[in-house]
């Protein structure tokens, strides 16, 4: 039986309709297939769905190409044709909303995060530190923390780096070892990164997560498309980049739990580039964020080459499948088909792995969740056709988008705070006094100590006070009943303290190992 167009999209046909319900959007999908097979189009057809269904969308435009989802298709008899096969109804060529954005501002609206909102993990994964530059870089955002300084833009990182290389004998005790060399090796690498444009991303007005989550006037979800065919030449600032948007979204949206459509899909184009040389506990935490974001309503749709490109942790999660086809010349591309394969469902009346390589363009193997959350047997489909253009926009389409949005003017100018560097500058012109030398030996203070006071004789004790000294102490001495008190109580605190240190010893490890 087929859903209705308000519970789910179509993406294809092969036996039958292949539906993406949206209730099980969030749970994630993949987009495989060679070179040329299709895939962006695919990435297209499927985000034009979202919109349609009034749910907004993330993706990066690698190549250029994905931009002219914002502009209504060419009318051909082709594309009518094969929606009219598939059951497409009311096939008629049409643009989505989109939003422009690029991290150099050059093809979008400006997109930045502070350097504090990055932080040293990430900034140490962008900048490809060792481990002991890493933590030097984690001792600057620790002093930073503790001086109340901003870490802003570019300026204020290499301000602290300064301040932490100037003062590192001092640091070095509190926070362990500071090597000004490792300084040197991060400030080189900072300026590699600023000469490639990375430090564009870094300062205010910083993104707005709300403003990835918009709707058009007429309810369609808005598609913001990234244009990275720049910033994929840095492939460790394109992955880091969006990491950190992936972390952004998993801390501060809230627990909503199963929606009836997703408040936000995410499309990570060249997703193999995001677990490339990444320390294995920084792949633990993608690892954790990919299970735990679709609690949040967010959709994640990694889009490679080959599945085996991911880690399998992650590849378990991917429940909504499109596999284009494959190429197997070689030993190594064989097996990569045999893995592909046998990451979905077996379907009887299939020859999975053979298939995939088999693939016409426009053609996949697909597996959708069902509506019970199973996923379907794989199944050959052709894909259905979008109704936006195929195709690059022009620099005027795309200038006229860029006036016309409904973000325009809000983040072209930049704002530079009063931040670390200022804070650092003012502190090198206004030295605090310097403290007075200490007095060599010897020499005689120029103004006298005050003369002791000289004690009053005492007169003997009575018989009285000297009772009570014996009992309750003179001051310098335990009386007797001060003993026995301590005596008593030492005991007690025997018994009861090594109760106490083992509830808490209890405690503390019962909560390392939930």
């Amino acid at each position: 039986m087929q859903n209705t167009p308000s519970t789910s999209i179509l993406v294809g046909k092969g036996e039958q309709p292949t539906l993406l319900q949206l209730r099980l959007a969030n749970r994630h999908g993949l987009i495989a297939g060679a070179t040329g097979t299709g895939k962006t189009v695919t990435l297209q057809e499927i985000a034009e769905q979202f919109s349609r269904a009034g749910v907004p969308v993330f993706c990066a435009d690698i190549k250029g190409d994905l931009s002219g989802i914002s502009q209504p298709g060419q009318p051909k008899p082709e594309l009518a044709a094969r929606a009219a096969e598939l059951g497409v109804a009311d096939f008629q060529p049409e643009a989505t909303p989109v939003i422009f954005w690029d991290v150099f501002g050059e093809q979008g609206h400006p997109i930045r995060a502070t350097v504090a909102e990055m932080g040293p993990v990430l900034l140490s994964r962008m900048l490809e530190l060792n481990d002991t530059q890493s933590g030097v870089l984690n001792i600057a955002f620790a002093l930073a923390d503790q001086e109340g300084l901003l870490l802003l833009d570019f300026k204020d990182l290499r301000a602290i780096l300064n301040h932490v290389g100037e003062n590192a004998a001092t640091l070095t005790t509190r926070y362990g070892n500071v090597s000004k060399a490792s300084i040197g090796t991060i400030q080189r690498k900072l300026l590699t990164l600023e000469q490639a444009g990375g430090d564009a991303f870094f300062g205010e007005p910083a993104l707005a997560l709300a403003d990835l989550m918009l709707t058009a006037p007429g309810g369609r979800g808005v598609v913001s498309v990234l244009a990275a065919d720049k910033l994929i030449h840095s492939p460790r600032l394109y992955a880091t980049f969006l990491l950190w948007l992936l972390s952004e979204l998993f801390e501060q949206l809230p627990e909503v739990g199963d929606l009836d459509k997703p408040k936000l899909v995410f499309f990570f184009d060249e997703a193999h580039l995001l677990f490339k040389d990444t320390p294995k506990s920084l792949v633990e935490k993608i690892e954790q964020v990919v299970r735990l974001i679709r609690s949040k309503g967010v959709g994640l749709y990694f889009v490679t080459q080959n599945p085996v490109d991911l880690p399998a942790t992650v590849l378990g999660q991917l429940g909504n499948r499109v596999q284009h086809a494959l190429r197997a010349f070689s030993p190594a591309e064989q097996k990569n088909v045999k893995a592909a394969a046998a990451t979905f469902r077996a379907n009887p009346k299939l020859n999975t792995e053979t298939v995939i390589t088999e693939l016409k363009v426009g053609e996949a193997l697909v597996s959708m969740l069902q509506t019970d959350g199973t996923p379907a047997a794989v199944d050959r489909a052709k894909i259905c056709p979008p109704r936006s253009r195929i195709g690059a926009v022009t620099p005027a389409e795309r200038a006229a988008i860029i006036t016309a949005s409904q973000l325009a003017g809000k983040y072209e100018t930049v704002i530079d705070r009063h931040s670390a560097y200022e804070r650092l500058n003012e502190r090198a012109a206004n030295p605090p006094a310097p403290m007075p030398p200490p007095a060599p030996r010897g020499s005689v203070p120029a103004t006298p100590p005050p003369a002791r006071p000289v004690a009053k004789s005492a007169s003997p004790p009575s018989t009285n006070e000297m009772l009570s000294n014996v009992f309750f102490g003179d001051g310098r001495r335990q009386g007797l009943v001060e003993t026995l008190a301590k005596s008593v109580i030492r005991s007690a605190s025997n018994q009861m303290g090594s109760q106490i240190g083992r509830s808490v010893v209890r405690g503390v490890l019962g909560s390392l190992l939930k």
